[in-house]
């Protein structure tokens, strides 16, 4: 990776976004068809892992916990950085670096002889997504108004998780292709993940003055460090508001796939449990355009706020239940969870901070509440037992006395949108 350039080259930049064109602009449909592509790979494997790990591998579900943890720990610290990083680079350059790191993490899931290679795979994959998500997310509202950035996320949202729609269905028709085995389905999800790494060079970047005394090696280590243990400055107190509830929330969010591992353990058979996530992701496609578009008119945070709610009831009717329809409706609860506050999170912080201080404020939020997710999966691993019911039940539970405390994060500026 070379440092920012100014002028044409392979991190090359083009004219910034013409005002006027309101949000559906050039490089959200691009970015929604990029992360489409990514989410298929990384979704056509995701419901399989659990199993990959317990069955295949043959490790106890400690270590599904601890390698779903230590991942989303990896992308968080990389997010940590990723403000010094977007500071230095082209945010398309690093774009690409994040989705490529993600196919080749893929390659080491599928090849893995034990966990730990597993482990390591998935922790090369979330560093890729790590680097990649806060250039992204601040070059997907390039030029788009901030009162209509919640249909811009939503968008890219509802293209992401489409991906997580089609990604679990070839996995099915792969399974029962390769006769229930799944090393060689999981070896077909780096073909979209090497496909995305191609759509990025149809995205544009805009130019922007390169940083001063930053094109050195050892000044781009130092801004990445600095990244990583201290916290951006200047930004406003609104924003931290959202920044530590969003960490908090983090510490019983814990990875899905232990929600995939509780349905094996109720009964679910492989197909059912795709076929579940399968629903899940289908919910969450349909519901984030929508519910982006309801962030713009109510304000994000009562959005997110009922999204807390749906978690808190699915989580503890996971914990409760063993009956199998009852646990499809709750996974469709778990959808509208997840399409109300993934994107209008973003939406949220968005509207809290000034433009030049996006990558680097999305990035420390999303880097914090992924550290949050790495504890998360611990202790849940640790509680996990046979059955999962403890730590889906005490999940719930917090996470619905956390609800109560969203409207303290909002203030007169960013209930709804920033001036």
């Amino acid at each position: 990776m070379e440092p920012r350039q100014e002028g044409p080259g392979p991190g090359s930049v083009s004219a910034p976004p013409s005002p006027g064109r309101g949000w559906l602009t050039r490089n959200v449909v691009l970015l929604s068809v990029v992360s489409f592509l990514q989410d298929a790979a990384s979704e056509l494997l995701y419901p399989l892992l659990p199993i990959f790990i317990t069955v295949t591998l043959g490790a106890p579900p400690l270590v599904v916990g601890l390698v779903e943890g230590v991942a989303e720990g990896s992308a968080a610290v990389t997010k940590l950085a990723a403000g010094g990083l977007t500071a230095l680079y082209p945010r398309r350059r690093l774009i690409g670096v994040g989705y490529g790191l993600a196919a080749f993490g893929k390659l080491l899931v599928a090849l893995a002889p034990g966990w730990p290679l597993a482990l390591t795979g998935r922790a090369v994959d979330r560093l890729g997504k790590g680097i990649r998500g806060a250039p992204r997310d601040a070059l997907l509202v390039d030029g788009v108004p901030v009162g209509e950035r919640g249909r811009a996320f939503g968008l890219h949202r509802t293209a992401d998780t489409l991906g997580a729609v089609v990604g679990p269905l070839l996995g099915l028709a792969a399974y029962e292709a390769f006769d229930h085995r799944i090393r060689p389905v999981l070896l077909v999800a780096t073909i979209p993940a090497a496909l995305s790494v191609l759509a990025v060079f149809a995205v544009r970047d805009t130019a922007r003055p390169a940083a001063a005394g930053t094109s050195s090696g050892p000044a781009a280590v130092r801004s990445v460090l600095r990244g990583v243990v201290r916290p951006p400055r200047g930004l406003p107190v609104g924003y931290w508001r959202v920044v530590v509830l969003v960490a908090c929330f983090g510490l019983v969010n814990f990875p899905d796939a232990l929600i995939l591992l509780r349905l094996q353990q109720i009964g679910f058979s492989v197909p059912a449990v795709i076929g579940a996530y399968v629903a899940f992701n289908a919910v969450y496609a349909g519901a984030s355009l929508p519910a982006g578009a309801l962030a713009d008119r109510l304000g994000p945070a009562r959005v997110f706020a009922a999204g807390m709610v749906a978690f808190a009831v699915a989580y503890v009717g996971l914990g409760a239940t063993s009956d199998h329809r009852t646990a499809w409706g709750l996974l469709a609860l778990y959808g509208l969870f997840a399409a109300f506050t993934d994107g209008v999170g973003k939406t949220w912080v968005s509207t809290l901070l000034p433009a030049g201080a996006q990558a680097a404020g999305q990035g420390f939020m999303q880097g914090l509440g992924g550290l949050a997710v790495l504890v998360a999966g611990v202790w849940s691993g640790l509680l996990w037992g046979s059955d999962g019911r403890l730590p889906l039940v005490v999940s719930g539970v917090v996470a619905a006395a956390l609800a109560v405390f969203v409207p303290g994060a909002v203030t007169r500026r960013g209930s709804r949108r920033a001036g």
